[in-house]
Protein backbone atom coordinates (compact mmCIF):
# COMPACT_ATOMS: atom_id res chain seq x y z
CA UNK A 1 0.00 0.00 0.00
CA UNK A 2 1.20 3.52 -0.71
CA UNK A 3 0.18 7.15 -0.74
CA UNK A 4 0.23 8.71 -4.19
CA UNK A 5 1.96 12.12 -4.10
CA UNK A 6 1.52 14.44 -7.07
CA UNK A 7 4.51 16.78 -7.29
CA UNK A 8 4.45 19.58 -9.85
CA UNK A 9 7.99 20.97 -9.79
CA UNK A 10 11.36 21.19 -8.04
CA UNK A 11 10.43 23.88 -5.53
CA UNK A 12 7.55 22.38 -3.51
CA UNK A 13 8.16 18.78 -2.45
CA UNK A 14 6.48 16.64 0.22
CA UNK A 15 8.56 18.37 2.88
CA UNK A 16 7.44 18.12 6.48
CA UNK A 17 4.24 16.26 5.57
CA UNK A 18 6.11 13.61 3.61
CA UNK A 19 8.59 13.08 6.43
CA UNK A 20 5.77 12.69 8.95
CA UNK A 21 3.85 10.21 6.80
CA UNK A 22 7.02 8.14 6.38
CA UNK A 23 7.62 8.28 10.14
CA UNK A 24 4.15 6.77 10.58
CA UNK A 25 5.13 3.89 8.30
CA UNK A 26 3.58 4.95 5.02
CA UNK A 27 5.29 4.49 1.68
CA UNK A 28 5.13 7.47 -0.67
CA UNK A 29 4.77 6.96 -4.41
CA UNK A 30 5.88 10.37 -5.70
CA UNK A 31 4.74 11.20 -9.23
CA UNK A 32 6.60 14.10 -10.84
CA UNK A 33 3.90 15.16 -13.26
CA UNK A 34 6.05 18.00 -14.58
CA UNK A 35 8.54 15.34 -15.69
CA UNK A 36 5.93 13.23 -17.50
CA UNK A 37 5.33 10.71 -14.72
CA UNK A 38 1.92 9.14 -15.14
CA UNK A 39 -1.22 9.64 -13.10
CA UNK A 40 -2.23 6.11 -11.96
CA UNK A 41 -4.99 4.33 -13.83
CA UNK A 42 -6.60 2.88 -10.71
CA UNK A 43 -6.54 2.80 -6.92
CA UNK A 44 -5.12 -0.67 -6.40
CA UNK A 45 -2.84 -0.65 -3.32
CA UNK A 46 -3.47 3.09 -2.84
CA UNK A 47 -4.42 4.30 0.62
CA UNK A 48 -4.39 8.03 0.04
CA UNK A 49 -3.48 10.92 -2.26
CA UNK A 50 -1.49 14.11 -1.65
CA UNK A 51 -1.40 16.93 -4.21
CA UNK A 52 1.38 19.46 -3.68
CA UNK A 53 1.95 23.06 -4.74
CA UNK A 54 3.48 24.32 -7.95
CA UNK A 55 4.04 27.33 -10.17
CA UNK A 56 1.17 26.27 -12.43
CA UNK A 57 -2.37 27.61 -12.21
CA UNK A 58 -5.66 25.78 -12.65
CA UNK A 59 -6.62 27.83 -15.73
CA UNK A 60 -3.49 26.80 -17.63
CA UNK A 61 -3.18 24.01 -20.17
CA UNK A 62 -0.99 21.15 -18.92
CA UNK A 63 -1.46 17.61 -20.26
CA UNK A 64 -1.43 16.05 -16.79
CA UNK A 65 -3.81 18.50 -15.11
CA UNK A 66 -7.17 17.08 -16.30
CA UNK A 67 -5.99 13.58 -15.38
CA UNK A 68 -4.93 14.66 -11.90
CA UNK A 69 -8.20 16.52 -11.34
CA UNK A 70 -10.16 13.40 -12.31
CA UNK A 71 -8.00 11.22 -10.05
CA UNK A 72 -8.58 13.56 -7.10
CA UNK A 73 -12.32 13.51 -7.75
CA UNK A 74 -12.44 9.72 -7.87
CA UNK A 75 -10.29 9.38 -4.73
CA UNK A 76 -12.69 11.70 -2.91
CA UNK A 77 -15.70 9.70 -4.08
CA UNK A 78 -14.02 6.52 -2.82
CA UNK A 79 -13.56 8.26 0.55
CA UNK A 80 -9.80 7.79 0.44
CA UNK A 81 -7.73 10.35 2.34
CA UNK A 82 -7.00 13.29 0.01
CA UNK A 83 -4.81 16.25 0.99
CA UNK A 84 -4.05 19.25 -1.19
CA UNK A 85 -1.61 22.11 -0.57
CA UNK A 86 -1.64 25.42 -2.47
CA UNK A 87 -2.06 24.38 -6.14
CA UNK A 88 -3.20 21.00 -4.84
CA UNK A 89 -5.94 22.68 -2.80
CA UNK A 90 -7.10 24.54 -5.88
CA UNK A 91 -7.10 21.34 -7.94
CA UNK A 92 -9.26 19.64 -5.28
CA UNK A 93 -11.67 22.57 -5.30
CA UNK A 94 -11.86 22.38 -9.10
CA UNK A 95 -12.35 18.61 -9.04
CA UNK A 96 -15.27 18.89 -6.61
CA UNK A 97 -17.09 21.77 -8.26
CA UNK A 98 -15.65 24.74 -6.38
CA UNK A 99 -14.34 27.93 -7.93
CA UNK A 100 -10.75 29.18 -8.18
CA UNK A 101 -9.88 32.73 -9.28
CA UNK A 102 -6.85 34.98 -9.53
CA UNK A 103 -6.22 37.21 -6.54
CA UNK A 104 -6.21 40.97 -7.18
CA UNK A 105 -2.81 40.92 -5.49
CA UNK A 106 -0.72 37.81 -4.69
CA UNK A 107 -0.34 36.73 -1.08
CA UNK A 108 3.24 36.07 0.03
CA UNK A 109 4.90 35.86 3.41
CA UNK A 110 3.88 34.90 6.93
CA UNK A 111 0.26 36.00 6.96
CA UNK A 112 -2.18 35.87 9.87
CA UNK A 113 -4.48 32.85 9.47
CA UNK A 114 -7.66 32.55 11.55
CA UNK A 115 -9.27 29.19 12.26
CA UNK A 116 -13.03 29.22 11.74
CA UNK A 117 -15.49 28.18 14.44
CA UNK A 118 -16.07 24.78 12.73
CA UNK A 119 -12.30 24.46 12.33
CA UNK A 120 -11.83 24.88 16.07
CA UNK A 121 -13.53 21.51 16.64
CA UNK A 122 -11.94 19.70 13.66
CA UNK A 123 -9.49 16.97 14.72
CA UNK A 124 -6.98 17.79 11.98
CA UNK A 125 -6.76 21.35 13.35
CA UNK A 126 -6.24 20.13 16.91
CA UNK A 127 -3.54 22.11 18.71
CA UNK A 128 -3.59 24.86 16.08
CA UNK A 129 -4.04 28.34 17.62
CA UNK A 130 -7.16 30.16 16.52
CA UNK A 131 -4.88 32.79 14.99
CA UNK A 132 -1.32 32.14 13.84
CA UNK A 133 1.23 33.13 11.21
CA UNK A 134 1.39 30.72 8.27
CA UNK A 135 3.56 30.87 5.15
CA UNK A 136 1.59 31.86 2.05
CA UNK A 137 2.76 31.93 -1.56
CA UNK A 138 -0.04 32.09 -4.10
CA UNK A 139 -1.57 34.26 -6.80
CA UNK A 140 -4.82 32.30 -7.09
CA UNK A 141 -7.27 31.23 -4.40
CA UNK A 142 -10.48 29.31 -3.83
CA UNK A 143 -13.34 31.82 -3.97
CA UNK A 144 -16.09 29.23 -3.63
CA UNK A 145 -15.45 25.91 -1.86
CA UNK A 146 -17.16 22.74 -3.10
CA UNK A 147 -20.80 22.29 -2.17
CA UNK A 148 -21.10 21.02 1.39
CA UNK A 149 -17.46 21.75 2.24
CA UNK A 150 -16.52 23.29 5.58
CA UNK A 151 -14.17 26.26 5.61
CA UNK A 152 -11.56 25.63 8.31
CA UNK A 153 -9.38 28.75 8.10
CA UNK A 154 -9.20 32.18 6.46
CA UNK A 155 -6.94 35.20 6.04
CA UNK A 156 -7.68 38.82 5.17
CA UNK A 157 -6.91 38.24 1.47
CA UNK A 158 -7.97 34.60 1.15
CA UNK A 159 -11.27 33.68 2.74
CA UNK A 160 -10.77 29.96 2.05
CA UNK A 161 -7.31 29.18 3.43
CA UNK A 162 -8.35 25.63 4.35
CA UNK A 163 -11.43 23.49 3.87
CA UNK A 164 -12.68 19.97 4.46
CA UNK A 165 -14.94 18.15 2.01
CA UNK A 166 -16.64 14.86 2.71
CA UNK A 167 -15.09 12.32 5.05
CA UNK A 168 -11.32 12.72 4.58
CA UNK A 169 -10.56 15.38 1.95
CA UNK A 170 -8.56 18.36 3.22
CA UNK A 171 -7.26 21.35 1.29
CA UNK A 172 -4.81 23.99 2.56
CA UNK A 173 -3.86 27.11 0.65
CA UNK A 174 -0.93 27.89 2.95
CA UNK A 175 2.32 25.90 3.00
CA UNK A 176 2.33 24.08 6.34
CA UNK A 177 4.52 21.41 4.72
CA UNK A 178 7.37 23.85 4.06
CA UNK A 179 10.59 23.74 6.02
CA UNK A 180 12.95 26.72 6.00
CA UNK A 181 14.84 25.50 2.92
CA UNK A 182 11.59 25.10 0.96
CA UNK A 183 10.47 28.57 1.97
CA UNK A 184 13.77 29.98 0.67
CA UNK A 185 13.30 28.12 -2.63
CA UNK A 186 9.75 29.39 -3.05
CA UNK A 187 10.80 32.97 -2.33
CA UNK A 188 13.70 32.77 -4.79
CA UNK A 189 11.54 31.21 -7.51
CA UNK A 190 8.85 33.90 -7.15
CA UNK A 191 11.10 36.92 -6.57
CA UNK A 192 9.59 38.95 -9.42
CA UNK A 193 6.02 38.37 -8.31
CA UNK A 194 6.94 39.16 -4.71
CA UNK A 195 8.54 42.41 -5.85
CA UNK A 196 5.30 43.40 -7.58
CA UNK A 197 3.55 43.61 -4.21
CA UNK A 198 6.29 45.70 -2.66
CA UNK A 199 8.13 42.97 -0.79
CA UNK A 200 11.61 41.54 -1.11
CA UNK A 201 13.19 38.22 -0.30
CA UNK A 202 15.05 39.92 2.51
CA UNK A 203 11.79 41.11 4.05
CA UNK A 204 10.26 37.64 3.93
CA UNK A 205 13.45 36.23 5.44
CA UNK A 206 13.04 38.74 8.24
CA UNK A 207 9.46 37.53 8.72
CA UNK A 208 10.76 33.97 8.86
CA UNK A 209 13.29 34.98 11.49
CA UNK A 210 10.43 36.28 13.60
CA UNK A 211 7.76 33.64 12.98
CA UNK A 212 9.37 30.43 11.67
CA UNK A 213 10.04 28.72 14.99
CA UNK A 214 6.41 28.96 16.10
CA UNK A 215 5.18 28.24 12.56
CA UNK A 216 7.18 24.99 12.47
CA UNK A 217 5.64 23.78 15.74
CA UNK A 218 2.10 24.46 14.51
CA UNK A 219 2.81 22.99 11.07
CA UNK A 220 4.11 19.80 12.64
CA UNK A 221 0.88 19.47 14.62
CA UNK A 222 -1.12 19.59 11.38
CA UNK A 223 1.14 16.97 9.79
CA UNK A 224 0.85 14.69 12.82
CA UNK A 225 -2.91 15.16 12.95
CA UNK A 226 -3.25 14.27 9.27
CA UNK A 227 -1.09 11.17 9.71
CA UNK A 228 -3.03 10.16 12.82
CA UNK A 229 -6.64 10.92 11.91
CA UNK A 230 -6.77 11.07 8.14
CA UNK A 231 -4.66 8.17 6.87
CA UNK A 232 -5.88 4.84 8.27
CA UNK A 233 -3.42 3.12 10.55
CA UNK A 234 -4.85 -0.35 9.91
CA UNK A 235 -3.28 -0.47 6.45
CA UNK A 236 0.23 0.54 7.48
CA UNK A 237 2.96 -1.77 6.29
CA UNK A 238 5.18 -3.49 8.83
Amino acid sequence: MSIIVFQHGDVAGPGRLGATLRDFGHRLDVRRLDRADEVPDDFDAVNGVVSLGGVQNVDEQHPWMPREIEYLRRAHELELPVVGICLGAQLIATALGGRVEKLPEPEYGFESIDVSVPGQTEAVMGGVPWSSRQFCAHGYHVTEPPAGATVLASSAKTKVQAFKAGLRTYAFQYHFEADRAMIDRIVKRNADEIARIGLSGEQISAQAGEHYERFAVIAQRVCTNLATYCFPVEVLEA
